[in-house]
């Protein structure tokens, strides 16, 4: 299983939040990569474990990780599809 993290929030108010992590669940559903989601609308703790993981104090989800590295957010993951470079973004081949 491949160790992608998936930092959502089930709860937005915000559209954009919404269509944007309702993209990245659709573009990893159809290249069949497995990931976990990791609701920060259930914690504070979790918000903040996220924020901390990238570095920025304002980040919103949806944010993503493989294992331990950062791997980006939804502008880097959509520029990562665009350029049919999302192996390499999601850190899934380490050589190629």
């Amino acid at each position: 299983m491949s160790g992608v993290q998936l930092y959502i929030s089930s709860v937005s108010a915000s559209r954009e939040i919404r269509s944007q992590q309702s993209e990245v669940e659709r573009v990893l559903d159809i290249k069949k990569i497995k990931y976990k989601w990791i609701d920060i609308s259930v914690s504070e703790t979790l918000l903040e474990e996220m924020r901390g993981r990238t570095g920025n104090p304002t980040a919103l989800p949806p944010q993503i990780f493989n294992e331990d590295s950062y791997c980006g957010d939804y502008s880097q993951f959509y520029d990562a599809v665009e350029n049919d470079e999302i192996d390499h973004f999601l850190k899934l081949r380490e050589t190629e």
